[in-house]
């Protein structure tokens, strides 16, 4: 005879979901005595839905959870302690304090606080449970609210097409913040799952056993299926949305508490009830005490880097390959040597090997690690954090650096922030690599130089290269030191230039010695000003270098960083003080841009009496129209005009 499946201890469920109220509760009191810094989201009513969930994971299955997954924590780590010093801002805090309430990182959970993002990132982790061959699984909890960012349906398609081990928990609280449900969401929660092929169930947190059994029976669907699904959870947040702005009816708030599985719990079994909150709050009261006598995290800022002494040698310009065939041979060179390197993009795949035919060839040398994707940036990036998250290294491609823009909630909200936040228990090895530039008539939505928006990102290197540096080393020490996230930006036109070009007479190309190079075109005579150009910029500001020395009897020094994010300006600073003239030349609009960084470093130095002038782009969409472009986007003659001006007023 066939035994019926356990039922859930939920006399155990229920000591779980008290612990977490008692914490939720104790956090607002502590908020209010100026405790804790920031914000609070608090579980209030939900504690179910975290606790069903963790009662179907197995050691190594992921979570990633949301601003509301104080409940979620507790429920998968139990680390009450560390997460309410994390919340109180103490050095013993799971991620030192750093993180806070919205970003909490411990073993295999994870939250961010930025909502839609985080379901791109728990598929990429699912999928690298997948590459890894494991039959563990990830979860991700999003609410209802959430349904409203495209992102989901972007990651929903992926996980679906590529049968992803992500299971999707949506907490269906009827509210996003303060916008009733009603007022925002066409159609049904579940029905959205099952357009894309993936089945969808529902529990509630109103029948704590039923919602247990429900969420074992998706996550065993995910598990044993290999494929994505959806479990809806209907509950209620009897709290505010933070703190206490809470807008909602009254009666409305009042009766979801009289309904309220822990409120029905009291009345049912009084005394077991207050046997588990006096057990919540004496844990809790313990945990506030370790944290208030716990230290504060140090302080102490991270001073910039000063500039480095520059080593110059000889470029090796050796090589009579394309830029863009050292890149497919770097990238190979990458797949063939570690095995945690994948490549995802769009037409990708052989016999198209990419837009600009990076990766011809690749998919078929090796198979299973290049992946066609959909045309969604957003999600592209998202898997590849997820990935990143899990100790690959992937490399995604954009098709257009203009697309950037799609994917900045990703680079911004996402890769640049978790190491840190996380307090350092994590690295991001994620490469995004992207064509950038115009001239060649794609108009104003293919041909932007957008890279000035990226400058500055935290923990985030942006690279730019050139056709004077060797791709293939710059890639190759990428990919050596990989820890945190890189742009690499190729200008289009680079692609089809060899490294060999013929160097005008009186001119010799150096490097500096260290990982990322910086290029420098060095004049035989005593250069008379320095020009700073990068990326597609080079071989423009090297053309005008040759026809200002020919013509005008000007030598000019052309610096051609890759590195443009963290900036080192040793190699220019020591350039301007010799010519005291600086003249920067970049494609993209001017205002606000690298040259802008690079003018104030030079200023910064002290560096007097010195001059500049500045050359890019007119201020407006970049024009398809070969006249118009060519007007448009900065030339050598747009150069060598600037430089007579800065040198001689003209």
């Amino acid at each position: 005879m066939a035994h019926a499946p356990a039922k859930p201890d939920l006399s155990e469920l229920y000591r779980k979901a008290f612990l977490i109220r008692e914490t939720e509760l104790r956090l607002l009191e502590l908020f209010t005595q100026g405790k804790v810094n920031g914000t609070i989201h608090t579980c209030v009513g939900q504690e179910f839905t975290g606790l069903a969930v963790a009662e179907a994971m197995k050691a190594g299955d992921l979570v990633f959870s949301n601003h509301r997954g104080h409940g979620h924590f507790i429920a998968v780590t139990g680390d009450l302690a560390g997460l309410v010093a994390e919340i109180m801002g103490k050095a013993s805090g799971v991620c030192g304090g750093r993180g806070g309430s919205q970003h909490l990182h411990k073993d295999g959970f994870y939250s961010n606080g930025v909502q839609g993002g985080i379901v791109p990132v728990s598929a990429g982790m699912a999928l690298a449970l997948r590459l890894k061959a494991s039959d563990n699984i990830c979860a991700a909890f999003v609410g209802d609210g959430t349904l409203g960012e495209g992102v989901v349906y972007e990651t929903l398609n992926i996980a679906s097409k590529w049968s992803l081990p992500l299971l999707i928990v949506v907490e269906n609280n009827l509210y996003a913040q303060s916008t009733p449900q009603s007022q925002t969401l066409a159609g049904g929660i579940l029905e959205r799952a099952r357009a894309f092929g993936i089945e969808a169930s529902a529990g509630s947190t109103a029948d704590p056993g039923a919602l247990v059994e429900a969420a074992a029976a998706a996550a065993s669907g995910v598990r044993s299926g290999r494929m994505p699904r959806l479990l809806q959870v209907d509950t209620y947040r009897l709290k505010a949305h933070s703190k206490g702005d809470d807008d909602r009816d009254p009666a409305e708030v009042r009766t979801a508490w009289d309904r309220d599985p822990l409120t029905l719990y009291a009345k049912t079994d009084s005394r077991k009830a207050a046997e588990f909150s006096k057990a919540a709050k004496d844990a809790v009261a313990k945990a506030v005490a370790k944290a208030e006598s716990s230290a504060d995290p140090a302080c102490a800022a991270e001073a910039p880097a000063a500039p480095r002494p520059c080593r110059w040698v000889p470029a090796d310009l050796s090589s009579d390959r394309t830029v863009v065939a050292l890149i497919n041979e770097a990238l190979a060179r990458a797949l063939e040597d570690d095995r945690r390197v994948v490549l995802l993009g769009e037409d990708l795949l052989d016999p198209y090997g990419g837009a600009f035919k990076v990766t011809r060839g690749l998919s078929t040398r090796f198979p299973g690690r290049v992946f066609n994707t959909p045309i969604s940036e957003a999600a592209i990036v998202g898997l590849g954090n997820g990935l990143a998250l899990q100790g690959l290294l992937p490399v995604v491609e954009l098709m257009f650096g203009d697309f950037l823009a799609l994917a900045a909630d990703q680079i911004i909200n996402h890769a640049s922030k978790f190491r840190y936040m996380y307090g350092d228990t994590v690295s991001v090895p994620l490469v995004i690599r992207t064509p950038m530039g115009g001239r060649r008539g794609y108009g104003a939505t293919h041909s932007q130089c957008l890279e000035k928006h990226f400058l500055g990102v935290p923990d985030t290197e942006l690279l730019a290269l050139n056709c004077r540096v060797d791709p293939g080393r710059v890639y190759a020490a990428v990919f050596k030191a990989a820890e945190r996230p890189v742009i690499v930006i190729e200008d289009k036109l680079l692609y089809a230039m060899r490294l060999s070009r013929p160097v005008a007479a009186g001119f010799r190309w150096e490097h500096t010695d260290e990982r990322i190079p910086c290029a420098r075109l060095r004049p035989d005579a005593d250069p008379d000003l320095t020009i700073l150009a990068y990326g597609g910029m080079v071989p423009h500001a090297e053309a005008a270098a040759e026809a200002l020395f020919d013509e005008h009897d000007l030598a000019a020094e052309v610096i051609a960083p890759v590195r443009l994010s963290p900036f080192d300006p040793g190699p220019l600073l020591e350039s301007v003080r010799r010519t005291r003239r600086l003249l920067v030349a970049e494609e993209g609009v001017g205002f606000a841009a690298f040259g802008s960084e690079a003018a104030s470093r030079v200023l910064e130095a002290g560096i007097s009496p010195f001059s500049l002038k500045r050359v890019a782009c007119h201020p407006h969409p970049v024009p398809s129209a070969s006249p118009l472009e060519k007007a448009a986007l900065p030339g050598p003659g747009h150069i060598i005009s600037a430089a007579l001006e800065l040198c001689h007023g003209e």
